[in-house]
């Protein structure tokens, strides 16, 4: 047994070197190699100190609902082993993503232990750590009204601790307490508690076990990642008389509900289809701000390339609280080009499921349905000939135009893809009123044992209005994918594949048809 003993403490011995090696070899200093000899760095009875408040952040807030933060603190170290509180770090920090370094001493200072700590105080936590402690109520003598003290014991928190902190006359629901060696149910009483607890916090917090080469102040970065710091894009535009120009601002809608706020931060956004391996946060709501018929003022952000991204730098620093939704700038164009569309898609939308099935390409009841909507659609390029050429953000776009009164009414909205410079914008807004379509199979013919179709499809486009309008009828050849338009009563352009377009100008109080002849060969 004796052997056996000895055997134990030598291979604690040698697992204790083991670590305490491993511990020098990752520091890579050389102020370690006269340390060996010391024992394994511990926080035990090692008091903490706190971090300074942030002396500088940066947040970079990517649109899925996360954001990079970045922060520099000054630390107060002693030579060998200590502990440090870092306070105020939000609620939703990804622990895993955090990266420190010493900007005063990088190769002295490491961290060897991190703690996340989020256990926040509440009435219940705090009741439960005073469990068979000695604790104060306050009662009411209502002769000489006033308060008096008289000691006890929690035996139970009960079941209801919200209620704890009772007014006059009520006790605290669901408490079992010893009072003067008598066991009272909830009893009577405010009840007051001599200090707060160790292990709870007010605010979420990092908790370090660091080691330092020398003792003295170091500047220290920080960076992590937090969710629920996001930002969308939203855009306002005015359309004027003749539907031909229009002003659009965009705005940059800046949500934080991380549980802490950031004081005098730069801001960077990042715009991209960033892949996360996490589901995205829906985005929050944009602003409703119109524009001014004013020059427009120099831009707020600065847009340049991030790896395959957009990165938009704010010019300036700002202040982001908590539980805040703040809205910037981000664009400005005034009478930009643009165009008003009115397409008539008049095939029922199963066509793109049905699209070269053989099980469809030969019957001639299906793609029968039809629509009578013409859709209403607004174009413009983003370029700096209009006023923008600048990566647009995704977002939504709502439009307005002046009434004959001049008063903005709203016309329709969309949402804008992540659109680069110099690429045509089309947004939809709705459907005509006074401009209609109809469309219908005319005739169907099955040749040479079923591996040749042909179809003729006649469109009708109506106009109610009191002017003139140019209607662009768009068409799928849906059954194969080998075809030919045989005959046709208005010149066609093909599109891809799957589409062709016939343009009409139909005058006013007139109707437009459209008869065209598709053979299918397989």
């Amino acid at each position: 047994m004796k052997d056996l003993s000895a055997s134990h403490s030598t291979l604690r011995a040698c697992l204790a070197a083991c670590v305490l090696h491993s511990i020098c070899a990752f520091s890579g200093g050389k102020a370690w190699a006269a340390e060996k000899s010391e024992a394994p760095v511990s926080k035990a009875g090692l008091a903490a100190k706190q971090a300074s408040d942030r002396k500088t952040v940066d947040l970079t807030v990517y649109n899925a609902g996360m954001s990079l933060v970045r922060e520099e603190r000054v630390i107060g170290l002693a030579k060998g082993a200590n502990r440090i509180q870092v306070p105020d770090i939000p609620a939703t920090i990804d622990p895993t993503s955090l990266h420190f370094s010493s900007l005063t001493d990088p190769a002295g200072v490491r961290v060897i232990e991190q703690n996340y700590q989020y256990d926040l105080v509440n009435q219940r936590k705090l009741l439960e750590k005073y469990l068979g402690k000695q604790v104060e109520f306050l009662r009411f003598d209502p002769d000489k009204k006033r308060e008096y003290p008289v000691t006890g014991r929690i035996l139970s928190v009960g079941g209801n601790p919200e209620q704890y902190g009772a007014q006059e006359g009520n006790g605290n629901p669901g408490m079992v307490a010893e009072i003067a060696g008598k066991i009272e149910l909830n009893p009577a009483g405010r009840l007051v508690l001599p200090s707060l607890p160790e292990g709870l916090i007010l605010k979420p917090q990092l908790e370090w076990l660091l080691t330092s080469a020398k003792d003295g102040e170091q500047r220290a970065e920080i960076s992590y990642l937090a969710n629920n710091i996001s930002w969308s894009c939203d855009y306002v535009a005015l359309l004027n008389k003749t539907d031909d120009h229009l002003d659009l601002t965009g705005w940059v809608t800046l949500v934080n509900n991380s549980g802490t706020g950031f004081r005098n931060a730069g801001l960077k956004l990042v715009a991209g289809d960033v892949n996360i391996v996490r589901q995205e946060y829906e985005q929050a709501g944009g602003m409703r701000t119109m524009m001014k018929d004013a020059a427009a003022p120099a831009p707020q952000f600065q847009q340049k390339d991030l790896f395959e991204y957009k990165i938009y730098s704010l010019q300036r620093r700002t202040d982001v609280a908590d539980n805040e939704s703040k809205q910037i700038e981000l664009v400005n164009a005034t009478n930009a080009v643009a165009k008003k569309l009115l397409i008539y898609d008049g095939m029922d939308q199963g066509w793109r499921y049905w699209v070269n099935n053989v099980n469809y390409r030969g019957q001639g009841n299906f793609g029968e349905q039809s629509n009578t909507k013409v859709g209403v659609y607004v174009a413009f390029r983003n370029d700096e000939k209009s006023g923008l050429g600048m990566a647009l953000p995704k977002g939504k776009v709502r439009m307005y135009k002046k009434d004959d009164d001049g008063r903005e009414q709203f016309v329709g909205e969309d949402q804008l893809d992540h659109t680069p410079k110099d690429e045509e914008v089309r947004l939809y807004m709705g459907n005509a009123f006074d401009v209609v379509g109809s469309r219908a199979q005319a005739d169907f013919r099955s040749l040479s044992a079923g591996r040749v179709v042909e179809e003729t499809i006649e469109i009708k486009v109506r106009n109610h209005k009191k002017d003139a309008a140019e209607v662009m009828v768009y068409e799928h050849p849906w059954r194969w994918s080998q075809w030919e338009i045989t005959k046709t009563s208005v010149p066609f352009e093909k599109v891809d594949q799957t589409t062709i377009r016939f343009p009409l100008k139909i005058a006013a109080d007139k109707e437009k048809n459209v008869t065209y002849t598709i053979r299918y060969t397989w």
